[in-house]
């Protein structure tokens, strides 16, 4: 198991198209992907567990990934986080 926390720190947050992105992302790995924000949990393969984390710009988000890929799992969700899903903005 392996856990990183990451801030998210694009202008809009976690909205429905970033969730898209981690969505596509979770699930190009084997591992369990789970999110954690506040007391709040979703699998990361779930999209609409992901929009109802709620996560706002500045929200901490912890990512667990479990499984045999888990490092490049967790490495390439936490990447697109802190590139802002891949947006200017």
């Amino acid at each position: 198991m392996m856990e990183r926390v990451v801030e998210v720190v694009n202008e809009l947050g976690l909205h429905a198209r970033a969730a898209a992105r981690l969505v596509q992302t979770a699930k190009q790995f084997r591992s369990d992907v789970v999110l954690r924000v506040g007391a709040r949990e979703a699998r990361a393969r779930s999209i609409l567990g992901v929009l109802l984390l709620g996560a706002g710009q500045g929200s901490r988000l912890t990512v667990r990934c479990f499984g045999e890929d888990e490092h490049a799992a967790i490495t390439a969700i936490c990447e697109l986080v802190e590139t802002r899903f891949g947006e200017d903005a």
